[in-house]
């Protein structure tokens, strides 16, 4: 049965998961940030400029061994690269909304808005600009405010590790994993497992040639290729 999500406050229900990820792994970002000499305010400018979790990481650590500045962008756009993908992937769900509309979604489009977004619409279900800005702009406005909270902490937790609050990102994107991939793998069992394994062997063996982010890069890609054969066999 089709179920349409219109209302901005439906995206912000929707995006309660997506808190409860974000405010643990965005104390550990500010946390390490703090840890790297950054100020609350230049935390908070990263968190509202960069906002991504593992490019604002991976920052802090070249600041650390004071890489040049044109690396360390040029590895930010390595890094959240996938998210063109992303945009790409769910622009013609928005095509009859004005410009400045569709350039806000893609903006603030993460891999775990990304996920909501994708189940609802894996579903069937009419989704509005107005509940996907409901989902973005909260997760935005709690990555922001975690990771402030994280920088104020910052003297009291040295280590976010000890609390496993760097573990929370990963097990709320697991969660959202398992929900997107429940009901193709129930109808099209052997389609989506043929594209899970793609990804999964892929991205393993490019590890071995590239790095980290190239290599989910290329196996995404790869995996997009399959299923888009997969189905027009069908």
């Amino acid at each position: 049965m089709e179920k349409q999500y219109a209302t901005f406050k439906e995206g912000i229900k929707a995006c309660v998961p997506t808190i409860l990820g974000y405010v643990g792994i965005g104390i550990a970002a500010g946390v390490v940030g703090k840890s790297v000499g950054l100020s609350i305010i230049e935390i908070a400018l990263m968190s509202i400029l960069v906002y991504a979790g593992s490019a604002q990481f991976i920052i802090c650590g070249m600041l650390v061994i004071h890489s040049p500045i044109s690396a360390i962008i040029f590895t930010t756009f390595l890094v959240n690269l996938r998210h063109f993908l992303m945009s790409m992937s769910v622009a013609t769900y928005f095509k009859k909304e004005p410009l400045i509309t569709s350039i806000g979604i893609g903006t603030l489009l993460t891999d775990e808005s990304y996920g909501v977004l994708m189940t609802a619409l894996n579903n069937n279900h009419r989704v509005s600009s107005a509940w996907t800005h409901g989902l973005n702009i909260t997760a935005y406005l709690t990555w922001i405010l975690s990771t402030i909270a994280g920088g104020l902490l910052g003297k009291w937790i040295p280590d976010p590790h000890l609390l496993g609050l760097d573990f929370a990102l990963v097990a709320m994107f697991g969660g959202l994993f398992v929900l997107q991939v429940a009901e193709p793998i129930k109808k099209h069992t052997k389609e989506t497992l043929i594209v899970l394994a793609t990804v999964c062997l892929s991205l393993y063996i490019l590890m071995g040639f590239f790095s980290a982010e190239i290599s989910v890069l290329l196996a995404t890609l790869l995996g997009c290729t399959v299923g888009v054969v997969n189905h027009h066999e069908r």
